[in-house]
């Protein structure tokens, strides 16, 4: 029987029932995927081959040339890919995502830009129940479209040992805290800190130094959205968690410096990084490919404004202050036309938009129409060539900080954009070094070993792909839509995605750490 899938008009799937002349991989009767004729890249930085993959169940048992007719496989193959002038690589890793897989299991997003494994339960969140374990089984028995990596937050952690927002915490709460950390490491892959955000960003040295102490214990990482992502102070935020590092594995999350300018700025907080690194701090940090950050809009309200309660009292008693606080913040950041946002009924439109639409100045238009819980947004706020340094440096590895629904692009085009930017129009980082940063590398941070390179005996998260047809299409307008070029994606051995179309079957899994503790 020959079957025949297309796609588009250059790669072709088949099934074959000749006779083999010479027994090829005996051990295995039935051979799931074929590869054939594509480029491989293994995503340890490597020059590409020309190679073919042999696939059974969910794992690569073969690479090389298999030097055989692929009609004498006697039907033993069930599909087979000619993957003649594409390339062959790992699937992406993304090590910082958004979502819930509860409400949405199929991650199409991630899977049409080549991402087969996302990292959920960042910036100090994560849902906000005791048994962690039973929350991922559930995602497990509903099904997952994708690879899943969690963490525990941090804010979360509070919360659930009803500490909140007290800065210090009582010893007994603190304890409950930390048990409740040192159970749910077992099974994920770390902690997360949101230390910008309530309740995270009450915490003080020494309760992070515990925390630490448990992370490290069980040999996990924490993995830090820092206290201020500030120009003036990102030293000093990296500094703290460089305190951390002292204990246990730690990485900087959508490392950026918020106001900076120019390439000599990236350098300083390079080699902040790299003398940690080489004091013996395992120290590592993504970057995702825009100049706009998105977050919910708490961001600009000061510290003592950023709860509903706390807002309530500051626009009454603290009226003025929380007006020049909020006009200097803006102003800082670009501008009111640098905000827009992303949350109904607002979405689309710029703070300067509403400024005129209300008829009032923007920090009053924060106070009044929106408040502290009332939107989301992107900020664009970044400069180019600080984030761009950032990005190419070898120890920094890709990220998406995206979600299906965020209004920013970086969800839905983040790993299509490298390739579509960074390696083919501006031409300073190669499609091996890109391949790496995307999937060996946050694989060995997440103390992955067998996802993110194509070698015999991992699993097979692959994608077949031409560099030069990948596409970002999703814009600041337009953020959701979705990525292209990315052909096959392939995860756990079965195809994901094909033809621009995700399949009915939901072949993603729920990762565990390999190292249990």
């Amino acid at each position: 029987m020959l079957k025949l899938l297309i796609l588009g008009t250059s790669c072709l799937l088949m099934t074959s029932g000749d006779v083999l002349s010479k027994p090829f991989l005996p051990q295995f009767p039935e051979i799931d995927l074929l590869i054939v004729n594509g480029k491989v890249l293994d995503g340890l930085g490597n020059d590409a081959i020309t190679a073919d993959v042999v696939i059974v169940g969910d794992e690569i048992v073969f690479v090389g040339n298999t030097d055989f007719d692929p009609a004498e496989l006697n039907g033993r193959v069930t599909t087979r890919i000619d993957a003649r002038s594409r390339y062959v690589t790992p699937g992406f890793i993304d090590l910082h995502a958004h979502g819930n897989p509860l409400e949405t299991a199929v991650f199409e997003n991630f899977l049409a830009m080549g991402v087969t494994t996302i990292s959920l339960g960042q910036d100090g969140t994560s849902p906000g129940v005791t048994d962690l374990s039973a929350w991922l089984a559930r995602v497990e028995d509903r099904g997952i479209s994708i690879n899943l990596v969690m963490f525990v937050g941090h804010g979360t952690l509070r919360d659930l040992a009803g500490i909140g927002r007290t800065a210090v915490p009582e010893p007994d709460d603190l304890a409950s805290m930390l048990m409740l950390l040192d159970e749910t490491l077992k099974y994920t892959f770390g902690m997360s800190t949101g230390l910008e955000y309530n309740p995270g960003l009450n915490a003080e040295e020494a309760e992070l130094l515990a925390l630490a102490q448990v992370v490290g214990q069980n040999d996990r990482i924490i993995m830090s959205h820092l206290r201020s992502e500030d120009d003036d102070l990102i030293e000093a935020s990296i500094a703290e968690l460089l305190k951390q590092g002292e204990v246990t594995k730690v990485h900087v999350a959508h490392l950026k410096s918020v106001y900076g300018h120019g390439s000599a700025a990236a350098e300083k907080i390079l080699q902040i990084l790299a003398d940690a690194r080489a004091a013996g701090i395992d120290i590592t940090a993504d970057v995702y490919p825009y100049n706009a950050s998105y977050a919910g809009i708490s961001l600009v309200f000061p510290t003592w404004a950023k709860t509903t309660d706390d807002f309530n009292v500051a626009k009454i008693r603290r009226r003025a202050e929380l007006e020049d606080y909020l006009r200097d913040k803006i102003a800082r950041r670009n501008g009111p036309g640098a905000t827009l946002l992303g949350t109904p009924p607002y979405t689309g439109k710029t703070l300067a938009d509403l400024a005129r639409e209300f008829e009032m100045p923007f920090e009053q238009v924060l106070i009044e129409k929106i408040g502290p819980q009332g939107a989301a947004g992107a900020y664009f706020v970044m400069d180019d060539a600080l984030q761009t340094r950032l990005l190419v440096e070898p120890l920094i590895s890709v990220s998406s900080d995206g979600s299906q629904e965020g209004f920013h692009p970086r969800g839905h085009g983040a790993f299509a954009k490298i390739i579509e930017e960074y390696v083919n129009k501006r031409q300073i980082i190669s499609l091996k070094e890109a391949v790496r940063k995307m999937t060996s590398q946050p694989a060995d941070i997440l103390g992955i070993t067998d996802r993110g390179i194509i070698r015999v005996g991992v699993k097979a998260d692959i994608i077949v792909f031409d560099p030069e047809k990948v596409k970002a299409t999703a814009t600041y307008p337009q953020p959701h839509q979705l990525a292209e070029g990315f052909d096959i994606v392939i995860l756990n051995g079965k195809i994901a995605r094909i033809n621009n179309k995700v399949t009915e079957e939901l072949f993603g899994k729920v990762l565990k750490p390999e190292k249990s503790t």
